[in-house]
């Protein structure tokens, strides 16, 4: 019973981490490290960086404070 409660968590924790493969990772020029939902979009205009954070909100970050952007996957 255990080992198939295992399997049971086991596989949907991989769904979970499959669903969550278009994340992206922002890392600040002060440290910080944002985690964010799929793929920020970057305003040409206006060096504006828009991105849904973890909670779902829409933030906004000057492109100047952002040291580098990975997707998590």
């Amino acid at each position: 019973m255990k080992k198939t409660l295992f399997l049971i968590g086991t596989f949907s924790l991989g769904l979970l981490l499959a669903g969550c493969a278009s994340d992206h990772v922002l890392h600040t020029t002060d440290g910080q490290t944002i985690v964010v939902q799929g793929k920020p979009k970057v305003d040409e205009d206006t060096g504006m960086i828009t991105y849904k954070d973890i909670d779902g909100k829409e933030q906004q970050i000057n492109r100047n404070q952002i040291k580098d952007m990975n997707s998590i996957n």
